[in-house]
């Protein structure tokens, strides 16, 4: 599918009577060709023959997996034919969860072309903000900015979400209650859910990297005098946001690889206490069992076999001496 942004000049009644634009998007058609003035073009899951349709509309090449010879490229970053072909990992919104689509940006002076394969919020927020703006001038580096911008907004957005998600796995894991017994469920709960919340982390991660690396490549190119100066603000801003998301990414896998360890060991303190109980119980059944492997001799000269009160009194013995040693370890509170 193309979807295609197109900028129009329009006269509004607010301003001062200068000519602003606005951004009109539509999907085109198979048989519709892209227009002249499209700041915008983007692809989504792309046909040979929408690739192809970009490729003429824009003069270079427009690699996609629907190429014959497709081959993943290289190199993420570099320029050619007088285009610029950035890549980078942009968290998508398969099934809520932070997976990740590669996606390929593609700059050119005439416009700015997507790449990608997944559903993507970033992209649909961008554009609604696209149409509602009105600006003197758009340039396609405006148009990458302002997406780039909107990525960054809505992974920080995630890495927020995946707070409150280490909240909740927080919250279980130290508010066990000692006294209701038995915890595998929680605990395999628990360790399900770290491990979910670290693989999303490292895909945000990941994805920051790789953006950062996009407008590091970029920055020189920001810096020309053609490109106003409230952009290339706006870019350095974008750079510091994606910097602390890093940084707060890094303490969120401090956080999990925490709370794994406490989880860890509270998994090792509860298998400790059963062990331990299977011990305690072990020698307060010593004596009793002593006393029984004593009287189970078939000796024909054990002077007891003969006593009227024998076995009473063998019983007797052997829950005494259990019953001693029950009362020592509760009151060493080792029970």
């Amino acid at each position: 599918m193309i979807v295609v942004h197109c900028q129009k000049a329009a006269e509004l009644a607010h301003t001062d009577g200068a000519q602003v634009s606005t951004i009109a998007a539509h999907s085109l058609g198979p048989s519709e060709p892209i227009p002249s003035n499209t700041v915008w073009i983007d692809l989504f899951t792309p046909t040979a023959a929408e690739d192809r349709k970009c490729e003429i509309h824009l003069g270079i090449d427009v690699q996609t997996r629907s190429d014959i010879n497709y081959v993943e490229p290289t190199g993420s970053l570099y320029a050619e034919r007088g285009a610029r072909y950035l890549s980078a990992q942009v968290l998508c919104d398969v099934g809520g969860s932070a997976t990740m689509d590669r996606v390929t940006f593609i700059l050119t002076d005439q416009c700015m072309v997507s790449v990608r394969y997944e559903e993507s919020d970033a992209f649909d927020v961008f554009s609604r903000r696209l149409g509602d703006s009105d600006v003197r001038d758009i340039q396609p580096e405006m148009v990458l900015a302002g997406l780039i911008n909107t990525i960054v907004d809505r992974t920080a957005h995630k890495i927020e979400l995946t707070d409150q998600l280490l909240d909740g796995v927080s919250t279980s894991v130290f508010g066990i209650d000692d006294t209701t017994g038995n915890h595998d469920s929680l605990f395999k709960e628990v360790l399900r859910a770290l491990g979910e919340q670290s693989k999303r982390i490292s895909n945000i991660r990941e994805s920051l990297v790789s953006l950062e690396r996009l407008l590091l490549f970029l920055l020189p190119d920001y810096q020309s005098s053609r490109i106003p100066a409230q952009l290339r603000d706006d870019v350095r801003a974008t750079l510091r946001d994606l910097q602390s998301l890093e940084e707060h990414a890094t303490f969120q896998t401090q956080k999990a690889q925490f709370l794994l360890d406490t989880t860890l060991g509270l998994i090792n303190l509860e298998q400790s206490h059963i062990i331990k109980l299977f011990s305690v119980l072990a020698v307060i059944f010593m004596p009793p069992t002593l006393i029984a492997s004593i009287y189970g001799m078939n000796f024909k000269n054990l002077p007891e076999l003969d006593w009227t009160f024998g076995y009473p009194l063998a019983i007797a013995l052997m829950v005494a001496s259990s019953a001693l040693l029950y009362m020592y370890f509760r009151r060493k509170r080792w029970l």
